[in-house]
């Protein structure tokens, strides 16, 4: 199984501090390279640490996201 190619690379990183958050985002050519990427990592041990890989779900806008407003709920309803 191989995978083609990846788009582009991210890794979040704190504002304040520059360090890296533990996460980051990959985007491959095609969805199924995608997928392809995601059963090959997940769970997959490095340095100790699993990996937990998955897909990103669309950041949610507005709302009661960011747990304001609602005494601090949360973003989910």
């Amino acid at each position: 199984m191989s995978i083609k190619e990846v788009t582009s690379a991210k890794i979040i990183t704190d504002r304040h501090t520059g360090q890296p958050r533990g996460f980051g985002f990959v985007e491959m050519e095609t969805k199924m390279d995608g997928q392809k990427a995601i059963s090959m990592l997940n769970g997959r041990n490095i340095d100790g640490r699993a990996l937990a890989v998955n897909e990103a779900k669309p950041q949610q806008r507005g709302g009661y996201g960011g747990g304001g407003g609602r005494g601090g709920r949360g973003g989910y309803r």
